[in-house]
């Protein structure tokens, strides 16, 4: 595993001098907007309930300067793509499709009436692409904060997230809730963020996790139903909080829904909307069971309380996929490790571990050599700390 110190540095300088090959000239400043993990609260955010992320030490990049015409020129280095833009043209969404997450924070700056001038931008990411660490918030967010300290435009970090989610909502096509964006912007080194997803209200908790470290093995796979699959399942538990709504006129959300109320509607949801309303349930309240063990340190009960979390995405929210279940399986066998689960939308990604420090290279290449034998794939992984959120970095 590469240290992230080294990632950082890297990063920082491939991005400084590509910009400086492409314009000639140094940027006016250079941003790093963070990816994030989620400790436990999986599939909430858009319920209104209770999420337990953190920012982590993989970034992406941001060189920037004002344009010196009326032409944007955004280049995403990675990739070795280009797109133009210039103000007269429409905003809508483009078949470059990253492009289509700075695209959908204009859109966003527009609808309430700000236009900012032409501005280059080079950007390089140590954040792993399709592993579940929302490296599309930190797109998003990272763009939207750098326009607002170049241009002075006086956002508040509320107004960043939700321009970020809006974004994606508008000109991506994916339905995602607040959390991703909202730790993108809000986190603190070594504190975990518990977010209310209905007023925005948070708290941060200690994570310094003493001799524990969380360690995340990506499978390297993304399967296809992602973006349907997730929008999907909104459109199921939205169809289950109106049951619970039309029975019972004190809910509101899923926050105040409970086990007796579930079990009173089960007939009515029948046996695919009981599963989903069951895992949204249950996880709202395990996050906040989740806050109080790290807050004890108490790491035996934390990990018990995320591999809940992965049966409930894996069999009830059907979220999960083989390698992921495959993944989890293995770690739960191996000595040192507290608790596995999947991580993020689902469907592929990252699995997210906590681990004593003494165990972490024995399992590394217990998974390693598993899963090469079962899916003939090669797997990552990533020893990731807690740190801040989106910030200038000159």
């Amino acid at each position: 595993m590469v240290a992230t110190s080294n990632l950082h540095s890297k990063v920082i300088a491939d991005t400084l001098q590509f910009f400086e090959l492409q314009f000639k000239q140094q940027p006016e400043a250079v941003f790093l907007s963070p990816g994030r993990i989620n400790i436990i609260g999986e599939h909430v955010d858009y319920n209104d309930g209770f999420v337990f992320p953190a920012a982590i030490d993989r970034y992406i990049c941001f060189a920037v300067k004002r344009s010196s015409n009326s032409q944007s020129n955004w280049f995403a280095k990675d990739l070795c793509e280009r797109f133009q833009w210039t103000n007269d043209q429409p905003l809508r969404p483009s078949e470059t499709l990253w492009a289509n997450y700075l695209l959908g924070v204009l859109h966003q700056l527009s609808q309430r009436g700000i236009m900012v001038p032409p501005v280059d931008v080079v950007f390089s990411s140590s954040i792993p692409m399709g592993a579940g660490l929302s490296s599309s918030a930190a797109l998003e967010c990272g763009f939207a904060f750098a326009l607002n300290e170049l241009f002075q435009l006086g956002l508040k970090p509320t107004e960043i997230a939700e321009i970020g989610q809006q974004a994606e909502h508008v000109f991506v096509g994916v339905k995602c809730g607040i959390m991703d964006q909202f730790a993108c912007v809000f986190g603190k080194q070594e504190q975990a963020i518990l977010l209310d997803c209905h007023s925005l209200t948070h708290q941060y908790f200690p994570a310094e996790l003493d001799a524990c470290r969380l360690v995340l093995f990506d499978t390297g796979v993304k399967h296809s139903h992602l973006t349907s699959g997730y929008n999907e399942r909104r459109k199921e538990v939205e169809k289950g909080l109106k049951i619970f709504q039309q029975k019972y006129s004190f809910v509101n959300t899923y926050r105040d829904c409970n086990p007796e109320i579930l079990r009173k509607c089960k007939e009515e949801l029948g046996v695919l909307l009981y599963k989903r309303c069951s895992f949204v349930i249950e996880e709202i309240s395990r996050v906040q069971k989740a806050a109080i063990a790290l807050k004890e340190k108490d790491y035996f009960q934390l990990g018990k309380i995320m591999t809940a979390t992965h049966n409930g995405l894996s069999e009830d929210y059907a979220v999960s996929c083989p390698e992921l279940d495959f993944l989890v399986e293995e770690a739960l066998q191996a000595e040192g490790v507290y608790g596995a689960r999947m991580m993020g939308g689902g469907f592929g990604g990252c699995t997210l571990n906590l681990v004593h420090l003494e165990n972490i290279a024995e399992l590394q290449d217990r998974l390693v050599q598993r899963y090469r034998k079962v899916f003939g794939l090669e797997l990552k992984s990533y020893l990731v700390n807690i740190s801040n959120g989106v910030h200038r970095y000159f």
